[in-house]
């Protein structure tokens, strides 16, 4: 009888553990929302994507919680606001040690878990008293950096060399679209097909329409389309081994294109990432694109949930599983994003909701102009040499903008570039006073804070060359720090 109990549980638990999903997020490197084929660019190919969407859920209201890379993917694998995730709200700074990052708890629960590609994410020491976090990935493969030979050359691989008796789950992290550019001195035309024509490029108002632009839009064409042929590659592994069907696949991006009013803004060019999911067992309706608002750190109780694993309390996120059964299911109202130090001293914050966007910012006297990899770029140096001849237009002005508005707001649905600033409209006032009350909730529930002294620039605003100093000369206190935003798991409105 003891036999049989204990075959039945066996049975059971294997296959509960059979019908759990696998799941593969696929993010790609400084890709905007628009640069994809499926999201209506006419020039930028990517079939492997298109395909999926066309197949799966395309997401139009997909918004970033910071448009700074190791910040956003901090946020994305512990489902909380940057200034939640402690020092790690800035670029290059470590997670807090309490945190529990969602592949691990994927992986305790049988789940084999790999990161292949740029992995851009560490963990702070632990505190007095508290214990490190346990690895979260059963496999660590970064590659061998930018380039054909990156972590996406061995992606099927990964695939391929699983343990065939667990359900996986893999952090595929492509180096493409990160300046520099290596592309074009690396271009495979029998496998990417031809490069992008400079001429037919889509150049975005705000930048300067010369050849110098374009040919540097079209070397970011070029590693987005190598981006997608690698996931076409998986793609097609994994219908080879018969389970494409019951793959959960994510596509998305960290932040903004690295040009200059995208990367690290927060308008739609800086904080709104495509977003595709790809489901066949699991998503009803294919092929519609859904409106409902989702942020990064939902992906985290996303997975967890489709999973069947506890979403702990420490993260902030809402699952968005009820989308891919319903396209118009709504589980979340209001998206926040931040803008902490990413190369410049800078502290914004916005959130969107029912179409505006309301934006704060506690350093006016600053420009947004971007990061410094995009201050170094052809487009900024064109820009530049517009503005000194002063013929710069209205969208290509507020780049350098100087002082800029402390509040912001726009009508997302009426004005794509968000340019029309609608703070001061009277007809607008009752909207203002609404987004307002619920940013000053948002901080006040999540610990969130402008500290007395933040970091400081660390490059050359004109030219993005680095400046001479240490560390210890630039970097300050990062927001929530001194509020213990790390031990907040409330997450506001939502």
């Amino acid at each position: 009888m003891l036999r049989l109990l204990l075959l039945q549980l066996f049975i059971t638990v294997f296959a509960h553990a059979m019908d759990r999903p696998n799941a593969i997020l696929f993010i790609a490197d400084d890709v905007s929302w628009n640069d994809l084929g499926c999201y209506g660019n006419p020039e930028a190919r990517t079939p492997n994507i298109d395909r999926l969407a066309a197949k799966g859920r395309r997401f139009d209201e997909a918004i970033l919680v910071a448009s700074s890379c190791s910040p956003s993917r901090s946020s994305i694998i512990t489902g909380r606001y940057p200034h939640n995730n402690g020092r790690a709200s800035e670029l290059h700074q470590p997670i807090a040690a309490n945190l529990p990052w969602f592949p691990r708890l994927l992986r305790e629960s049988g789940y084999y878990t790999a990161l292949v590609g740029k992995h851009h994410m560490t963990s702070d020491k632990p505190a007095a008293g508290e214990q490190p976090q346990p690895e979260p990935f059963d496999l660590v493969d970064k590659g061998n950096g930018p380039g054909n030979s990156g972590g996406h050359a061995t992606w099927v691989k990964t695939v391929q060399e699983r343990p065939k008796d667990q359900p996986f789950f893999f952090w595929f992290a492509s180096y493409d679209a990160h300046r520099a550019w290596d592309g074009d001195k690396q271009w495979d035309e029998k496998q990417y097909g031809p490069k992008h024509d400079p001429a037919k490029v889509v150049v975005p108002p705000y930048l300067n329409d010369d050849a110098a632009t374009r040919d540097d839009l079209a070397s970011y064409y070029n590693e987005i389309t190598r981006f997608d042929h690698f996931i076409g590659r998986v793609v097609a592994e994994l219908e080879k081994e018969g389970v494409l069907d019951n793959t959960l696949i994510l596509v998305m991006a960290d932040n903004g294109r690295p040009f200059p009013r995208a990367k690290t803004r927060l308008q739609d060019s800086g904080m709104k990432t495509p977003f595709v999911a790809h489901w066949p067992k699991g998503i009803t309706k294919p092929g519609t694109a859904t409106q409902s608002l989702i942020s990064s750190i939902d992906i985290a109780p996303t997975i967890l949930s489709l999973a069947n694993v506890t979403v702990p309390p420490t993260m902030q996120g809402v699952s968005f599983a009820p989308i891919l059964e319903n396209p118009e299911a709504t589980p979340r109202k209001h998206a926040f994003s931040e803008h902490n130090w990413h190369d410049y001293e800078a502290h914004g914050r916005s959130v969107r909701s029912e179409g505006f966007l309301y934006i704060v910012n506690a350093r006016p006297q600053l420009a947004w102009q971007g990061p410094a990899d995009s201050v170094h770029s052809p487009s900024f140096q064109s820009l530049r040499a517009v503005r000194d001849a002063g013929k710069l237009t209205p969208a290509q002005a507020d780049v350098f903008l100087a002082p800029r508005p402390t509040v912001e707001l726009y009508r997302t649905d009426a004005d794509a570039l968000q340019l029309n600033n609608l703070a001061d409209d009277p007809n607008y006032a009752s909207v203002k006073q609404r987004l307002a009350k619920l940013m000053s909730e948002w901080t006040d529930a999540t610990g969130d804070s402008v500290p007395a002294e933040i970091s400081k620039d660390y490059f050359d605003r004109e030219t993005g060359e680095r400046l001479k100093i240490k560390e210890q000369d630039y970097r300050r206190t990062p927001p929530g720090w001194d509020r213990d935003a790390i031990h907040v798991n409330a997450p506001g409105p939502r």
